[in-house]
């Protein structure tokens, strides 16, 4: 109990315990007392990293977009890759991240979190909004290369992750979204077609960049 007690990563450690828990008990039924046995530490222990049950959960999920941004950065700076193909890697990546990430619980987000929907609300616009700032980049580097045709990048990138958020395991489970293959499938085609309408056409030539580009 001491040697865990004592890791630096223990806030990990509480994190993935409350991810265990989440799919065993929901958050409802799952206590700081729980917690503390599941880590195998005080129940103090608990509340010198996270004042409340409720600030665990959103902290695990804020885990999950933080890991995914990690990605979607890696994705979006290859400049290996065509800024289409990076879109298009990133957007499908954010759908199977956060399904894998979940794939263990029986009911949906949601469901499971009702409780904290408040909370839970402002996180995800929170969220929303850091992954539309990396896709932005992506598309003004498509914009700048003559690619893309699209008048504000933020816009842009609201729409593309809206468009996904269909197949994001909120309010479905993921057993009732199917199985990987058929999300990954779904994703990619709502994806090419998203892209279609980014590239730019013969007639209507790219923006240019200046002060007042978004």
């Amino acid at each position: 109990m001491r040697a865990i007690a004592t890791r630096e990563d223990i806030r990990d450690v509480i994190l993935d315990a409350a991810d265990r828990l989440l799919a065993r008990y929901g958050y409802k039924k799952m206590t700081v007392e729980d917690l503390a046995q599941e880590v195998g530490i005080g129940k103090g222990t608990i509340y010198l990293h996270f004042p409340s049950k409720e600030e665990v959960v959103l902290s695990h999920v804020d885990r999950i977009v933080e890991r995914l941004k990690v990605k979607l950065l890696a994705i979006a700076r290859d400049d290996a890759l065509a800024p289409a193909e990076r879109l298009r890697l990133m957007l499908v990546e954010r759908v199977l991240f956060r399904f894998d990430s979940v794939q263990h619980y029986t009911e949906s987000l949601s469901d499971l979190l009702a409780a904290l929907r408040p909370g839970l609300l402002a996180r995800r616009e929170r969220h929303f909004q850091e992954e539309s700032r990396i896709i932005a980049e992506v598309l003004r580097a498509g914009r700048r290369a003559g690619l893309f045709h699209f008048h504000d990048a933020h816009a842009a990138a609201r729409t593309l992750l809206l468009a996904t958020n269909s197949l994001l395991p909120y309010s479905l489970s993921t057993r009732e979204l199917g199985e990987r293959e058929d999300v990954e499938r779904e994703a990619s085609r709502i994806v090419q077609l998203l892209l279609h309408g980014l590239l730019a056409r013969a007639d209507a030539p790219p923006k240019p960049e200046g002060r007042r580009s978004k």
